[in-house]
């Protein structure tokens, strides 16, 4: 059984490719502050393995959301409306917490972006599932 998932496909790649941005950013700090474990007491570590952690903790998902969906013949608008809409709120997200630990209009505006897509998301997963 072969199956084709371009719009998935194109989504994990890119958003494989902002994780490798965060991560460089943990590295960073790594290096520079010469931290083999934990934050040392950095607040630029924290701040950096906290954008990481919450990249990790909302992505994985949101993606799995896409794939079923794609599966089951959803629409392309539906389908790159949701991944587009992740994308870029991940990325306003990770924006905002990387310049500040408080409020800011990337962290706001990403979270919005994220739980849209996370309620969209499991709204049509449910109409699809019947």
């Amino acid at each position: 059984m072969n199956f084709v998932v371009p719009v998935t496909a194109l989504f994990v790649g890119l958003h494989s490719l902002l994780a490798m941005t965060l991560v460089l950013k943990v590295m960073h700090f790594r290096q520079k502050d010469k931290i083999a474990f934990g934050d040392g007491g950095s607040e630029g570590m924290q701040r950096a393995l906290r954008v990481q952690g919450n990249f990790i903790e909302y992505v994985p998902l949101a993606l799995v959301m896409i794939l079923v969906l794609e599966l089951q013949g959803a629409s392309a608008m539906l389908l790159y409306g949701l991944g587009t809409a992740l994308f870029f709120g991940r990325a306003l997200h990770a924006y905002g917490l990387s310049r500040s630990a408080g409020t800011s209009p990337g962290r706001f505006i990403g979270t919005l972006l994220t739980w849209a897509v996370y309620f969209v998301g499991a709204i049509a997963c449910l109409i699809y599932a019947f």
